[in-house]
């Protein structure tokens, strides 16, 4: 919704926006627990001081509001801002890390990034102008294909996490889930060469139990999604660490691998940074 000129996150206009008559069926208490949960009333502080911000200082004045900071190493390896690349990470934290990584290399970068997202996070404005949003069901499924092609065929920095989702707990160790292959393909097709990066930084011990009762429960919706603004916010007030690794030339992505097979090897290239 909106107050005057201000975006404000209305989670029952998100529901009924997503759900349609189903929505309906969802109680009040529900409904309020999710409001808690997602920290709406913080979310729409944090809106109205960055009200009338878009693109990168949106993203710096939701660094500030939380009051976190990045320190990057391999700056080195950092290209400069004439080519076009595709920036991929792991995925630790589903909300930090995104704003952090988005925020540095918008700097650098002058603006010209894009990310691939949730279309959900199309409901903050202020990123809007940043985002490809990504549904993989309903009608807008259909045009997703052309939605990736067209932002790797722009001038824009492409910043991924292959993941997909943000990291989880398996056999005890928090890592990401296999990358997908997309990244490779679009990389390879546009002439992108690709920089891996590693991003230090963990959730709470609540949300990765709660991820593997969805995975137990085989929900189709990514159900722990709701339960990151909760991460984000027990995550203010800390400083995290980015790594760059050295850019890898799209000719390496040869025949010689599977386009999956170099996907995980970009990822086991990352987690060892």
């Amino acid at each position: 919704m909106t107050k005057g000129s201000i975006f404000l996150v209305d989670l029952d206009k998100i529901l009924d926006g997503k759900l349609g008559e189903k929505a309906k069926y969802i109680p009040r208490f529900v409904r309020s627990y999710l409001k808690r949960i997602v920290h709406q009333d913080e979310i729409n502080e944090c809106l109205t001081m960055n009200a009338g911000k878009n693109g990168v200082p949106f993203l710096k004045g939701c660094m500030e509001y939380l009051d976190n900071e990045v320190t990057v190493e391999g700056m080195e390896n950092l290209p400069s801002t004439e080519g076009k690349y595709t920036f991929v990470s792991n995925h630790p934290l589903g909300a930090m890390d995104g704003i952090s990584i988005g925020y540095f290399l918008g700097v650098h970068f002058a603006g010209k990034i894009k990310y691939l997202v949730n279309d959900l996070l199309m409901n903050l404005h202020g990123m809007a102008s940043l985002c490809v949003p990504i549904n993989k069901v309903g009608a807008q499924s259909r045009n997703l294909p052309h939605l990736v092609q067209d932002a790797f065929d722009s001038d824009n920095q492409m910043i991924m996490f292959p993941a997909g989702v943000c990291s989880r707990k398996v056999n005890g160790v928090i890592q990401d889930l296999p990358w997908k292959k997309t990244f490779i393909a679009e990389s390879v097709r546009t002439h992108r060469d690709i920089v891996p990066m590693h991003f230090y930084g963990q959730n709470s011990e609540s949300f990765y139990r709660k991820a593997d009762l969805c995975k137990h429960l085989k929900l189709k919706f990514n159900l722990a999604m709701i339960f990151l603004p909760d991460e984000m916010i027990k995550n203010k007030h800390k400083t995290f660490r980015l790594v760059i690794g050295k850019p890898i030339p799209w000719q390496t992505f040869d025949k010689s691998k599977s386009l999956t097979e170099w996907a995980q090897y970009v990822k086991e290239v990352a987690y060892a940074l």
